[in-house]
């Protein structure tokens, strides 16, 4: 049963039945990448989340959804697609309309909304939003004949390894413990927030606990000789890959990355797309997690696999990490990740 009609287009929650249907009008989107047929059935079980579809004449022609964060003050907007065939005819913004009504008549606590767009977003949208930060995207395709080779090859790269392998893999008390505090947000999040595969968040603690349930997996280093007590004196201990658990206070110059768990993606048989988002500004240590995060990756990987890795990190970082993956075969997507937030 519909839910609300807009200029001959009506609107329905999604269900598992709207799968491939939705599939049929999305071939092609970002090109290849797609998140959503890997992860429509997930987001479906998610209670923060709500799904719609846009249908005209009994067809889908379009798809939004929503999901509540920040403690239920926040909505961020993900999977907009409209059909081919209704492109240009104003379809994405009777979609937004729509979702923006639902929001103020069921969802009133909301305060605001936040979404990610590429470079050059429609001015459109630009007089609604403000733009809170934007980071350099760079991607790069291993094959799988040279997903070893290729790996390799990149750890090769980093330049003093010895200096900088000075890392922890953070299980989800040491992530509660690294926000516990303004003081790490301000050094490492522009505009306070973690942007992970294009989802916004806060870190406050029930968006954290949302994360942990997706298992990323969550990198933290620091210089070496560097890292901070409990008692909030420096001391030096030695490199921890899962396993004890030191006190993880970050000084100003610390680094952290999420990887997501590869999955597959429609860009072409047996491919895995991994991301990779990155929080701090130096090169050398941006470097160092690119291959750490991709080396614990591959190791959970089905044979045969190949991988589309694509990163996020500061726009600073942009020429150290082409250098990194010089050579390696390349695949673009797009060059920059926008972040956007209106109050409603």
């Amino acid at each position: 049963m519909s839910e609300s009609p807009m200029a001959g287009i009506d609107f329905a929650p999604a269900t598992a039945e709207d799968y491939e249907e939705l599939m049929s009008i999305s071939g092609g989107i970002y090109k290849g990448m797609d998140y959503l047929p890997c992860k429509y059935h997930e987001w479906l079980k998610d209670h923060r989340r709500r799904m719609f579809m846009a249908r005209s004449e009994g067809k889908i022609v379009g798809f939004e959804s929503f999901l509540l964060v920040d403690g239920g003050e926040t909505a961020v907007v993900q999977g907009l697609r409209v059909a081919p065939w209704t492109r240009g005819k104003g379809v994405a913004g009777i979609i937004e309309r729509f979702i923006l009504g639902k929001l103020h008549s069921d969802h009133q606590h909301v305060k605001r909304v936040r979404l990610t767009r590429s470079e050059n977003p429609p001015p459109s949208l630009l007089t609604k939003y403000k733009v809170i930060h934007s980071k350099a995207v760079l991607s790069v395709s291993l094959p799988s004949g040279q997903l070893a080779k290729d790996i390799k090859l990149l750890e090769a790269r980093l330049d003093n390894v010895g200096q900088l392998n000075h890392f922890t893999v953070l299980e989800p008390a040491e992530v509660l413990q690294l926000f516990n505090g303004a003081k790490t947000a301000e050094d490492l999040l522009p505009g306070g927030l973690l942007l992970q595969g294009w989802l916004p968040l806060s870190t406050q603690r029930s968006n954290l606990e949302m994360l942990f349930e997706r298992n990323f997996t969550w990198i933290y280093s620091q210089p070496r000789n560097m890292s901070v007590s409990a008692n909030g004196h420096q001391t030096d201990h030695e490199n921890k890959v899962r396993g004890g658990s030191p006190p993880l206070p970050p000084s100003s110059t610390g680094f952290l990355s999420l990887g997501t768990p590869a999955y597959p993606v429609p860009y072409a048989d047996a491919t895995y797309r991994f991301d990779v988002d990155m929080f701090g500004i130096d090169p050398a240590s941006a470097k160092m997690h690119v291959v750490e995060q991709l080396k614990l990756c591959t190791q959970s990987l089905p044979a045969g696999i190949s991988l589309i890795c694509i990163m996020f990190g500061e726009e600073s970082l942009r020429t150290e990490l082409n250098q990194l993956i010089e050579g390696l075969a390349p695949f673009f997507l797009v060059n920059e990740q926008m972040l956007l937030e209106m109050e409603i």
